[in-house]
């Protein structure tokens, strides 16, 4: 046997056997990672759902608070802001004017794609006390 093929076989056997070793450690590695990035993204899920269910009740606390009393709530109802609307004959563009808002707000509550918040819910009620002529008024002067 040749020297330099009995050399090249040893160095290529050693080789193997120190990667094998450093290939061992990076495998426990990066599985401990993958673990740890699990459970992390567990507990991000988690708290996500916890600052929803948080939001969900302080947006009715906040409406209780807006409403100056804790039995009187104000309700919001797509459907109805939408009859309300129409009933006073406005645009969403004008409805949005007299709520201190924009009219593709006053259109995305309208679909049920987003909320109005607690200070627009007093608008709201507000306008529910309201008839054509007056809102007709409020617009003019609002305009000037």
């Amino acid at each position: 046997m040749n020297i330099a093929v009995a050399l090249k076989t040893e160095i290529s056997r050693v080789a193997r056997k120190e990667v094998r070793v450093e290939v061992e450690s990076l495998k426990k590695s990066s599985s401990q990672y993958r673990s740890d990035l699990a459970a992390l993204k567990r507990r991000a899920a988690d708290l996500e759902r916890l600052v929803k269910k948080l939001g969900k009740g302080s947006a009715k606390r906040n409406a209780e608070e807006a409403s100056g009393e804790t039995g009187a709530v104000v309700r919001f109802s797509a459907k109805g802001l939408a009859t309300q609307r129409k009933r006073l004959g406005l645009s969403a563009a004008e409805m949005g004017t007299l709520l201190g808002c924009s009219g593709q707000s006053v259109y995305k509550w309208e679909q049920g794609t987003n909320r109005p918040r607690a200070s627009q819910l007093l608008a709201i009620a507000a306008l529910r006390k309201i008839g054509k002529k007056e809102a007709a008024a409020k617009l003019a002067a609002s305009e000037t």
